[in-house]
């Protein structure tokens, strides 16, 4: 089944490539990009996949059990322009033009200096013939890394400063995940990006990790009243489980009186948190944003914007808002 899907994409990027993007890469004059121009194809159709399944499955479920009313509908449309950006493949662009080729050169200067690679499936005989396995694998992997960043997010004042602004979001739908300081995403795609080449995971393997990671993500930011059961839910992060975290006072915050910390930082697997203490499981939907945002402590301004957003985000890592 595995092969049949991974056949089907490549035949459906194929088909864009041949029928879209190469004509206008060649009308551009960019004849020489054609293999990126390939590869980033595959990243606008993973995206284009990903918003079909959130209008229709998520959006559904939004509908049909919803914790809230939208009330501030301009918020969430600000969170649909971040969403695009990144499904749509304008965030990865600007990464290749900036700071992919910093990493191409990393990587040759390794070979140079006689650095052996390593491939993470061949330490196990016959997972690279299970590519289902090799999947979950890899994926665990980058959840596990995606556990410490994230608690990193949230334990030292400078990445906050970026991060708050993911948590200032007071109406969350299934918009919300992209919602972050450009930044901050540069520093985690980053990461990811360097991990994948550490751990030898192919560049198709990589955008099936982050498309499946995102659509995930989609659904635990959701406006739904939904959890996954005692035993599922210590296994797999629900819409409720993560909503715990954007709890204001609960979950960014250690002591409720504004001590950097938190709760329920798992991105995909809620094991992480039972294994490092850090699981809230209390069942219950509780309003979400930063507590600095309310009125008694300051109300502190994220920005209403896409541009306002990214600009105070800015000051606040310098600590000038």
């Amino acid at each position: 089944m595995i092969e049949a899907i991974v056949d089907g994409f490549n035949q459906a990027q194929l088909y864009l490539f041949e029928g879209v993007v190469e004509p206008l890469v060649f009308g551009l004059g960019g004849g020489n990009l054609l293999e990126e121009a390939f590869a980033a194809t595959g990243w606008l159709l993973a995206g284009l996949i990903q918003i079909l399944v959130m209008l229709t499955f998520i959006r559904a479920l939004e509908r049909w059990r919803p914790v809230e009313a939208v009330t501030d509908r301009a918020a969430v449309h600000v969170d649909v322009v971040y969403t695009l950006i990144h499904r749509l493949g304008l965030f990865r662009l600007v990464m290749f033009f900036s700071i992919d080729p910093a990493w191409d050169w990393l990587a040759g200067q390794m070979r140079l200096a006689g650095v052996p690679s390593f491939q993470l499936d061949a330490l196990w005989p016959g997972v690279t013939d299970l590519p289902l396995v090799s999947f979950v694998l890899y994926l665990l992997v980058f959840d596990g890394v995606n556990y410490w960043l994230h608690r990193a997010q949230h334990q030292w004042n400078w990445w906050w400063a970026l991060h708050s602004l993911h948590h200032s979001q007071r109406q969350m739908t299934l918009w919300s995940d992209n919602r972050n300081h450009l930044l901050d995403d540069v520093i985690r795609d980053a990461v990811f990006v360097l991990l994948a080449r550490f751990i030898g995971v192919e560049p198709g393997q990589f955008v099936a990790l982050v498309a499946v990671s995102q659509l995930m993500e989609n659904l635990q930011h959701a406006n739904v009243r939904v959890w996954f059961g005692s035993v599922f839910e210590r296994l797999v992060v629900s819409p409720r489980f993560h909503r715990r975290h954007h709890s204001i006072g609960i979950g960014h915050e250690s002591d409720g009186k504004g001590t950097l910390g938190g709760h329920n930082f798992a991105v995909l697997f809620a094991f992480w948190d039972v294994i490092f203490g850090t699981a809230d499981f209390k069942l219950q939907w509780d309003a979400t944003g930063v507590r600095d945002q309310l009125p008694e402590e300051g109300g502190r301004d994220y920005g209403r914007g896409f541009w306002a957003q990214q600009w105070l985000g800015v000051l606040r890592l310098f600590q000038r808002a």
